[in-house]
């Protein structure tokens, strides 16, 4: 492990925004399960979370441009994540936390009805058939974001794989799903709006590449 890592994971460690797995899950789900408003953030406000926020450049992006709202990051790598707390912590944002733990544990950290919106940007797609389960908007991971989200809830799937985008359309209506909005090409679509026109370090990497990107909006009831 690099001296930067090694520094990266002792800051981590000093940021009050920051929630990292501990070696059981329990007390830190205790404390904040069902009691993210009350124990966490100062004010009140319907809960967003981004899965897979790398550097948490969405979630402190959203953050600023909606302080109405209380934006958590979710992510394992806690190289990455560092950058979106850092930053987070030095500009005094109160509406913007991270959680470093496996996806697949969300339920763990949250109760049902507490998330209203569910963000996934840019996620592995996993297209090795035998990876299926472990795609972010497989019926497995939709299940798990049932158990959290409000009646209401959207999801919102930001990637550069067609592949995953089509697998996800599938998904949406074998499982009945209501879907609001769809493209798979963002950027020449009405759809392009300022929120969804962030751009992740990876978004521009892909554009330059010359990739397309392909956006979902819906709710899973």
């Amino acid at each position: 492990m690099t001296k930067r890592k090694l520094q990266r994971f002792a800051e981590n460690d000093t940021f009050p925004i920051l929630v990292q797995r501990q070696i059981s899950y329990p007390p830190v789900p205790d404390v904040l399960k069902g009691r993210w408003n009350e124990n966490f953030f100062s004010i009140k406000q319907p809960i967003i979370v981004e899965l897979g926020c790398g550097r948490g450049e969405y979630t402190v992006n959203l953050a600023e441009r909606h302080p109405e709202k209380n934006y958590i990051g979710v992510d394992f790598k806690g190289a990455r994540i560092w950058r979106g707390a850092k930053t987070a912590v030095e500009n005094k944002m109160n509406n913007v936390g991270f959680l470093r733990i496996e996806i697949q544990h969300i339920e763990l950290f949250f109760s049902q009805k507490e998330v209203s919106e569910v963000w996934i940007t840019f996620p592995d797609p996993q297209l090795q058939r035998s990876r299926e389960k472990k795609r972010l908007t497989s019926v497995e991971f939709l299940d798990r974001y049932r158990n959290i989200l409000t009646d209401d809830g959207i999801i919102h799937l930001k990637t550069d794989s067609k592949e995953l985008y089509d697998y996800t359309l599938e998904v949406i209506n074998e499982q009945k799903c209501r879907l609001h909005e769809s493209t798979d090409d963002l950027y020449h679509s009405h759809a392009g709006n300022e929120i969804l026109s962030i751009q992740t370090t990876y978004e521009k990497m892909f554009r330059d590449k010359g990739a397309r990107i392909c956006y979902l909006k819906f709710s899973l009831s």
